[in-house]
């Protein structure tokens, strides 16, 4: 049984639902079906042809899944320099890294730009001045104009399932005014933006792309400077409860924003998608470790897992991921509502409340339950220790012959 609201509903791979019979890990564990994510990469570069994909490292850091990726010719959008050194050891090229966190120590831009990377982001003045006073300081290894310094600019979100507003970005007027200082010190000049994560609206893109034309590009090329290249951010959703339109709706849809807005010369595209490519290839399974009642005359069971927030579930918070749920027994058992929680001894533990997630009447502790499209932000949302319980154990299943 799966409980979702989607008209086509998800469902481990045959691969993964081969793997879950014939194995029996130890709960929870993270299984990644490599097919998946190599399907959905080359299904969204067709979507968004001319546009550089950077898979979001952050989404699933796996060796296999960069690896992967390497082989297919993608770039990486990376948070830290532990990402850039994960990146670099599967192979990717230095020069096709994007250092996207808009908050990195002086050292780090350093060591960044000595690994060899180009890219970097930011919506502060602050931190343009670290960029660019760790240019100046190599000179005799890496010229300004190799540099290219994207402002990030706010995005309210809306349409998302986990909005990425208030904390990044800087207004237009703001933003004009850095990329200025950044051409002056002969830097290349870049724009991104993010819409939010699990975008479920493929229009979400439309109105920053016309505020990045008409209210960036346009009095910076006034004022003699060019931007060389956009970046319209991640969003790309997986499919959990809601239906979701497809890769070829989105890629339609935002190329026609491009197009509208910077006609038939656009600045170099970048898209960084995280999410799509990952989290449908994914599938937890956990054990039921108690089902009980808070009272005799609760209608609802509690249903506690052994995994929960502090185990790869974070995106649980505020109910704002929600994940398919299936379970050993038949469509046609008898379910009831039920609150899921996690196992640690902390009251905010609990994954799903106000979501009304209606469960087999007869499942009992000991039975082991799959949530499904769970290969995005999960493992690496996994605590070291918290509780005494480890991290959440992981399998990749290797690519099938073509």
């Amino acid at each position: 049984m799966i409980t979702s609201t989607a008209s086509v509903l998800p469902a481990p791979t045959a691969r993964i639902e081969a793997f879950l019979a014939a194995e029996s890990p130890e709960t929870p564990f993270l299984v990644v079906d490599l097919d998946v994510v190599r399907d959905r990469y080359l299904r969204l570069e067709a979507a968004l042809p001319n546009t550089e994909l950077f898979y979001a490292v952050k989404a699933n850091p796996a060796p296999e899944i960069l690896e992967l990726l390497v082989g297919h010719g993608c770039r990486f959008d990376v948070a830290s320099p532990g990402e850039i050194d994960m990146a670099l050891t599967a192979g990717a090229d230095p020069s096709q890294l994007s250092y996207g966190n808009t908050m990195k120590k002086h050292r780090d831009i350093a060591y960044a730009i000595d690994r060899g990377v180009r890219y970097f982001s930011f919506d502060a003045a602050e931190e343009l001045d670290k960029i660019i006073d760790v240019v100046a300081t190599r000179r005799a290894s890496v010229e300004p104009a190799e540099v290219v310094a994207f402002c990030r600019i706010l995005c309210d979100g809306a349409g998302s399932d986990w909005p990425l507003s208030r904390k990044f970005g800087c207004d237009v007027d703001q933003a004009v005014e850095l990329l200025v200082r950044a051409s002056e010190a002969g830097l290349g000049l870049g724009v991104c933006f993010h819409v939010g994560s699990q975008q479920r609206n493929p229009h979400a893109w439309d109105a920053a792309l016309e505020v990045v034309a008409e209210q960036l590009c346009a009095p910076l090329a006034a004022a003699g400077h060019r931007l060389d290249a956009l970046n319209i951010g991640g969003g790309f959703p997986g499919s959990y409860i809601n239906d979701v339109p497809t890769p070829e709706e989105y890629g339609s849809v935002i190329l026609a924003a491009v197009r509208k807005f910077f006609g038939d010369e656009p600045p170099r595209l970048i898209a960084e998608p995280g999410r799509y490519l990952v989290a449908d290839a994914g599938v937890i399974q956990t054990e039921v470790v108690l089902v009980a009642r808070k009272s005799i005359h609760d209608q609802h069971r509690w249903v506690y897992l052994d995994i929960g927030l502090f185990g790869g579930l974070a995106e649980c918070l505020g109910e704002a991921i929600k994940y398919p749920i299936a379970t050993p027994y038949v469509a046609t058992s008898p379910t009831g509502p039920v609150v899921l929680a996690g196992p640690t001894c902390d009251s905010a533990d609990v994954l799903y409340e106000e979501h009304q997630y209606r469960l087999p009447m007869a499942l009992v502790a000991g039975d082991r339950i799959e949530l499904l499209s769970t290969g995005a932000y999960t493992t690496t949302y996994s605590a070291v220790a918290f509780n005494g319980f480890p991290p959440l154990a992981s399998y990749y299943l290797p690519l099938s012959a073509d």
